[in-house]
């Protein structure tokens, strides 16, 4: 069942269309990656979902109703790119400020104040300033306040942004629990690899509109190019052969299927030629080779340049 569903939004700055008819829906308990170039209409969208910014054209449906921006802000937690703490303000006082803007008591937002900074190590904080801390340091403290209020929606722009290993996974790793407890998150980053990690669905948007829906095994799936590793002692090229030879180095093959070909004519035929084989791998697109693909328009073949 759909958290949030997006219906023709459109919004525009001037001349500019910044979000051109973009539709799309975000399941509860998913986490979705929502991916595209600098100035694809991306914050901008995510700005309309959270009420800052109204569409000029289209609807959102929030958790079964048109969504209503004086109210239905209470539900959701957004950790926007630009960082928006308060730097001169003590890291204390501003999350329990915050918590409380949420709607919680003192009482309730002290209690998950103090829970969530013993999970980051972050008690010592308390009388800091902001401007004392390091960027990754800001970064846990505003995911902490995106979160506190326990929402329903929970937009992460860039969550991971000058987090060291450690706390990365940190991060990760409770992203992962708030979407077991029934957490929706929709995820926007520019690392693909992250993206591939934690996302379950992706939305590709490029000049304002959307280029991509999908799975992430399902899109990885349609892009796929028909191109297997082979671990073998040798293989020669042929021009009768079922594949086209693509690269090889030290015992290692790049096939690509010959098209109406299978890959049992391929190890029917290597068998048949006496080869001996080690592995047989499909190769699948990364999602960064497909974010390349389809906003630059050009193929990208760097996934087979090293074995």
């Amino acid at each position: 069942m759909p958290l949030l569903q997006v219906e023709h939004l459109r919004k525009y700055f001037a001349t500019q269309k910044a979000v051109d008819d973009i539709s799309l829906q975000v399941d509860k308990g998913q986490i979705f990656g929502l991916l595209g170039p600098n100035g694809a209409g991306k914050t901008t969208l995510i700005r309309m979902i959270t009420g800052i910014f109204y569409p000029d054209e289209g609807n959102i449906i929030f958790d079964g109703k048109k969504f209503d921006p004086l109210n239905d802000t209470r539900y959701i937690g957004y950790m926007p790119e630009e960082r928006g703490l308060y730097k001169k303000m003590k890291i204390g006082e501003q999350t329990l400020y915050l918590a409380q803007l949420k709607g919680l008591s003192r009482s309730d937002a002290m209690a998950r104040i103090k829970t969530w900074f013993e999970k980051f190590e972050m008690e010592s904080w308390w009388n800091k300033k902001v401007e004392d801390l390091s960027k990754g340091m800001s970064q846990k403290l505003q995911f902490v306040t995106t979160i506190l209020h326990q929402p329903k929606l929970v937009i992460l722009d860039e969550p991971f942004s000058g987090l060291d290993p450690v706390n990365s996974n940190l991060i990760k790793d409770e992203i992962f629990q708030l979407a077991k407890n029934g957490a929706t998150i929709i995820f926007s980053t520019h690392r693909m690899e992250q993206v591939e990690e934690i996302c379950d669905h992706i939305v590709l948007v490029n000049k304002g509109q959307k280029i991509l829906d999908g799975t992430v095994g399902q899109v990885k799936q349609d892009f796929k190019e028909n191109i297997y590793r082979v671990g073998a002692s040798e293989i020669s090229p042929n021009g009768l052969a079922p594949y086209e030879m693509v690269h090889s180095k030290a015992g290692q093959y790049i096939l690509r299927i010959q098209e109406g070909k299978t890959p049992n004519d391929v190890l029917r035929y290597l068998l048949e030629q006496g080869v001996d084989l080690h592995s047989f791998n499909e190769i699948l697109p990364s999602l960064n080779d497909i974010f390349i693909k389809l906003v630059e328009g050009t193929p990208n073949t760097r996934q087979f340049q090293k074995i």
